[in-house]
């Protein structure tokens, strides 16, 4: 085990390089850059944009500025700097990345504690009420766009009499040192973003772990382990839920980048102080170098998030080896 995690390391980096060189050309090939916004401005002449070109290094050839962002990030850890926010990108990264990975983890262990369970239950319970009624649900989890489920959720919390909407924290806590209060604050506004973004990912893994075990109880080796004697428990959460998991250890590594990239709007309508409205917004600046930024972070918690898969699978099943 160790070996095969050596190897897929050794292999992320020759794996991101391709990625940064494919995401760096798709960019370049989209027309305009960062200084396309001051062409439309009466008070801003061709010759002043061609100086703020040439200030920020875009009049240079693209593999130019590919090299020298990629040797400013290895020889320095600089990964440039972002030309509508004038602050290095690095510093803007990390001072939304604690909270990107908050609502992101907080976001997968809901979906999980929740979903598992739900499906293990629709499964045993085949063609019941609730199976049923949770099945409906889990539709219903899926066709909803989250950031529309958010906008529902915030004015059903308005008109319920609730003043925890938008954001993370109320007022008088933004920027306050830590206390107990604060935490119960972060609390009462964190729901709302858990149950927006998650319920299409707690929907599908229902469906999802419904459909594996189902797949599973009719094994032989589930018809053997009954016939034998053991308890239905024992036959549904050692045998079968076991085998029936892994597909869902497998989606572990795609849900990462999908949490932090694919939210970016609900994010923007709950004014989330996550790295998604920070991306949108460097898209339509053409702020190259944050763009890239986010881009190759995604594709290294993709990576990550495979690897972490990987190892799982090999945990929770042993017939699974990579050596």
């Amino acid at each position: 085990m160790a070996r095969y995690i050596l190897r897929r390391l050794a292999i992320m980096v020759p794996m991101m390089v391709l990625i940064s060189i494919l995401c760096f050309a798709v960019i370049k090939l989209q027309p305009g850059d960062f200084t396309t916004q001051y062409l439309t401005d009466p008070r801003v002449t061709p010759e002043m944009v061609a100086q703020i070109r040439a200030r920020l290094g875009l009049d240079q050839p693209a593999p130019l500025q590919y090299w020298t962002w990629v040797k400013g990030i290895l020889t320095r850890g600089d990964f440039g700097y972002s030309f509508a926010y004038k602050r290095p990108v690095q510093e803007l990264i990390w001072e939304r990345l604690g909270w990107t990975v908050v609502v992101a983890g907080a976001t997968m262990l809901f979906s999980w504690v929740v979903a598992i369970p739900i499906g293990i239950y629709s499964a045993t319970h085949k063609y019941s009420f609730l199976d049923y009624f949770l099945t409906f649900i889990g539709f219903i989890g899926v066709s909803i766009p989250s950031f529309f489920l958010a906008l529902v959720l915030m004015y059903l919390s308005l008109r319920l009499g609730g003043t925890a909407v938008g954001g993370l924290f109320s007022q008088q806590y933004i920027g306050a040192p830590w206390t107990w209060a604060k935490f119960v604050d972060l609390l009462k506004h964190l729901w709302i973003p858990l149950i927006a973004i998650g319920l299409s990912g707690t929907a599908g893994l229902i469906r999802l772990m419904r459909a594996n075990l189902l797949d599973v109880l009719q094994a032989q080796y589930v018809v053997t382990a009954r016939a034998k004697g053991l308890s239905e428990r024992v036959v549904i959460y050692k045998h079968a839920v076991r085998n029936a998991i892994n597909p869902l250890i497998s989606l572990l590594g795609m849900q990462l980048p999908e949490l932090i990239s694919g939210t970016i709007v609900t994010s923007i309508v709950l004014n989330l102080p996550t790295m998604g409205p920070f991306f949108y917004d460097a898209l339509i600046n053409g702020d190259q170098y944050l763009v890239m930024t986010f881009l190759m972070f995604s594709a290294f918690l993709m990576l990550l998030g495979n690897l972490i898969a990987d190892i799982l699978l090999a945990w929770s099943d042993p017939r699974i080896r990579f050596e």
